[in-house]
């Protein structure tokens, strides 16, 4: 409110008001105008002066004054009643002083009918109140076994971020660490900005830092290996299986969302065996014969670990679906543990992986299945037999429903295992896997 609004001025300018004789000095004044019929009750107030109240607009949610825009009223609000009377001597009565001397009456105690209302008041019990309450003893540290939070607790240790610079390229992910020595499982989408003369930083779970160098990486199944540099005595996972996973059987992931280390997620197995292509073209195509979960996964939980009820690793998130935000969508992909850790045995000893193949092109059957292509010469499918235009429709019992079911199905197997196909015209095909050394960039 400003100096010269008149509404203030008129309100709480004693200079305005007219002089009154000494006698009327106990039934008005400036700040508490008379409401034209003076009682016992408020006489009985001036006996007790209250300091002035401030000028309206000095408090900014209303305080005791009205702002310009507003009748005057306790509070700030509005009050209705009848317009302004004269009192005895020509005086504007004052509406505002009648609604304040009332609320003081009531709160206040002044007079008989006060007193009493206030003692009414007083006799009756304070409610319950849950700020009264006292703490609750703190949680014991029995962590209940085959809960999320006993996971987390066996897990959180073992799970790292990574963070990957490469030429005009950073990339950020997790991963696990699978020996005390400082070799860690990730996906060769995180490190592969670095693989060309890159770095690597290793965020452990208690903060500390290191270098670290890849050891190997596929591209096909996105799974790699990078060793921590000068480190020793680190906690690792425990590895689990994927070949025995159920629909509905509760997961939780464990990552670097967003950079949010140490994110704890949980959810179920949505779905089993899905095939999801994430990136790369011909023999450098990532296929995965992927755990669906709907365990919240975002960019940044990337090679971090899925893991059952009793803190084994049963796969690695990978990839989500994300038709548009960018984000969890409660659609995410693991690689199964099973192959991850094939893949990674093969990285450790050779430093490269094999890549299991039947030495043939395939595509889509019209029809459903997966269509055979070109035939390799000496190749494991020419040797059983399979011949160009065969559709597979089979996979020993899984369907198999298009090319990239096909593909993820046989990557999940290792070099040299039997597989039998059922064709289209219920022929059955053995076929002896071939395995070759995956071609890396």
């Amino acid at each position: 409110m400003t100096e010269n609004d008149p509404s203030a001025q008129d309100r709480h300018t004693p200079a305005d008001t007219p002089e009154q004789p000494d006698s009327a000095q106990n039934d008005a004044s400036p700040e508490h105008g008379s409401s034209g019929r003076p009682t016992d009750g408020e006489r009985a107030t001036h006996e007790f002066q209250y300091p002035p109240h401030p000028p309206a607009g000095e408090y900014p949610h209303g305080g005791y004054g009205a702002s310009p825009h507003q009748q005057p009223g306790y509070g700030g609000y509005p009050v209705a009643g009848p317009p302004p009377r004269q009192d005895q001597r020509g005086m504007p009565g004052k509406l505002v002083a009648g609604v304040v001397l009332l609320a003081l009456l009531v709160g206040g105690g002044a007079g008989a009918a006060g007193g009493y209302l206030a003692a009414d008041t007083a006799a009756t019990p304070p409610a319950p109140n849950a700020l009264d309450q006292p703490l609750p003893a703190k949680q014991t540290g029995n962590v209940p076994e085959g809960s999320v939070e006993a996971v987390a607790a066996k897990l959180k240790p073992s799970v790292v971020q990574l963070r990957v610079q490469g030429f005009g390229s950073a990339n950020e992910g997790s991963g696990f660490v699978i020996s005390e020595d400082g070799y860690i499982l990730t996906n060769n989408h995180v490190v592969e900005a670095a693989a060309r003369g890159g770095r690597i930083s290793v965020v452990f779970h208690d903060g500390e830092e290191a270098e670290a160098k890849i050891v190997g990486r596929d591209p096909t199944t996105d799974i790699a290996v990078v060793r921590a540099e000068d480190v020793s005595g680190l906690t690792t996972v425990e590895l689990g299986r994927s070949d025995d996973l159920r629909v509905g059987q509760s997961v939780v992931a464990i990552g670097s969302p967003y950079e949010l280390a140490g994110t704890v997620t949980a959810g179920i197995v949505s779905s089993l065996n899905r095939p999801v292509t994430a990136g790369g073209q011909g023999d450098q195509a990532t296929v995965m014969d992927a755990i669906q979960t709907d365990a919240a996964i975002n960019p940044g939980n990337s090679g971090g670990p899925l893991a059952n009820m009793q803190g084994q690793v049963i796969g690695i998130n990978s990839a989500i679906y994300s038709p548009s935000q960018g984000g969890n969508v409660g659609i995410g992909f693991a690689i199964p543990i099973d192959q991850a850790r094939r893949t990674a045995d093969e990285i450790i000893e050779s430093g490269h992986a094999t890549q299991t193949f039947i030495g043939a092109t395939v595509g889509d059957a019209q029809s459903g299945g997966a269509r055979i292509g070109e035939v390799q010469p000496g190749s494991p499918a020419e040797k059983a037999g399979l011949k160009s235009n065969d559709v597979i429709v089979k996979m020993g019992d899984r369907r198999i429903e298009d090319a990239n079911t096909l593909v993820a199905a046989i990557r999940t197997r290792a070099p040299g295992e039997k597989v039998t196909f059922t064709l289209a015209d219920g022929n059955q095909v053995e076929v002896t896997l071939g395995g070759q050394p995956v071609p890396v960039n």
